[in-house]
């Protein structure tokens, strides 16, 4: 539905240069909810806006809806048509709810209405079913001082959809909301998702905003892409730096002779006594460092850092048993290097030691 390639955005001022995107080739597929991640200056902004071509790109593709954008990027009246067709189809919602102060409500959502042209009775009902379906239909005569942070948005979201988009963009439409009402209105993202078949392109610097709505994820550095793809499928990618962002957790070893390694649970695994299971099996004690849990895409998924007595060659059997458990594990610390060195294909032993053994 929204495919971008080599997309670069440079900014030239006083002689200088400044690259706010790098060759960026982003895939969003048809119906999903998509969400760009990166600190402040990673380039997502830059992204969103080049992906409506509110920004022109320096150079490379943006394709949205079978239909390449930049390619209608044309200049004069008669040449931008076309773009502004293009864009019609194309919803915004951003940071900043940009509501016009003198008209209440409905008249708001009414707006991009009468630019399209609509008749006054036409805009008015498409208003009001748009108003309903976010939640504000009593509030349509409101003006926007009267409303909260979150109805505001609800309105912004509405007058977005006024043009039946295919595409949903959200500009950090949540940054400037309370945690409950940032929930409400994620929810609210995704039901329109599911709904009405949306696909959504949400640009954040919150990983909690991933972890409650998105299908797929990408994380921005530099403005480069330098991670992408399904977010339960990053999750179970062994060194993903994005599934880290996501579940952080901490921890250093007690002493040299320690192990360090991080547990990533997702499907069955995660409701399953694994790490209990370890400990009777091989007579170890284990101790937890860190952990974090939730539930992605709703299911229960989590990481967890656990420290093994001994050095790394000692727990090559017990990394095994939770390798054949269905988890990732990552060796991590000092440890980590020992395990590259010794090969990978040490730890899927299939035949593992039980607690006589290792005593």
């Amino acid at each position: 539905m929204i495919t971008t390639k080599d997309l670069t955005k440079v900014y030239r001022s006083r002689g200088r240069e400044v690259h706010a995107l790098d060759s960026v080739d982003l895939h969003v597929r048809e119906g999903e909810v998509y969400g760009v991640v990166g600190r402040s200056g990673a380039g997502k902004s830059t992204l969103i806006r080049c992906v409506n071509l509110l920004e022109r790109p320096s150079s490379g593709t943006v394709t949205v809806d079978g239909q390449e954008l930049t390619a209608l990027a044309g200049r004069g009246q008669r040449a931008g048509a076309p773009l502004r067709r293009a864009r019609s189809r194309i919803g915004m919602v951003f940071q900043h709810f940009n509501l016009l102060s003198s008209r209440t409500v409905q008249r708001n959502v009414e707006l991009p209405l009468e630019i399209l042209g609509l008749s006054g009775r036409e805009r008015s009902r498409k208003a009001l079913e748009l108003l309903d379906l976010v939640g504000l239909a009593a509030q349509a005569r409101a003006y926007p001082a009267q409303l909260s942070g979150g109805q505001k948005q609800r309105v912004g979201i509405a007058r977005a959809l006024a043009g039946d988009p295919k595409v949903l963009l959200s500009d950090e439409a949540t940054s400037a909301l309370d945690p409950e009402t940032t929930r409400s209105v994620l929810q609210l993202l995704r039901d329109l998702n599911r709904e009405l078949g949306l696909t959504v392109l949400l640009i954040t610097h919150e990983m909690d905003v991933v972890k409650a709505v998105c299908d797929s994820a990408a994380l921005m550095k530099g403005g480069r892409i330098v991670e992408s793809g399904r977010v339960a499928d990053l999750l179970a990618t062994p060194g993903s730096e994005l599934a880290r962002e996501l579940f952080p957790v901490g921890g250093e070893a007690s002493g040299a002779d320690r192990t360090v390694v991080d547990v990533t649970f997702h499907g069955d695994a995660a409701t399953r006594p694994v790490i209990s299971q370890l400990s009777r099996t091989y007579n170890i004690d284990i101790s937890i460092l860190g952990a974090a849990m939730d539930t992605v895409g709703g299911r229960q998924v989590g990481r967890m850092r656990i420290e093994l007595p001994g050095a790394f060659e000692e727990n090559v059997v017990p990394i095994g048993f939770l390798r054949e458990q269905g988890l990732q594990v990552d060796v991590a610390g000092p440890a980590a290097a020992v395990e590259q060195a010794a090969g990978s294909g040490l730890v899927h032993s299939t035949g593992l030691a039980k607690e006589g053994d290792r005593r």
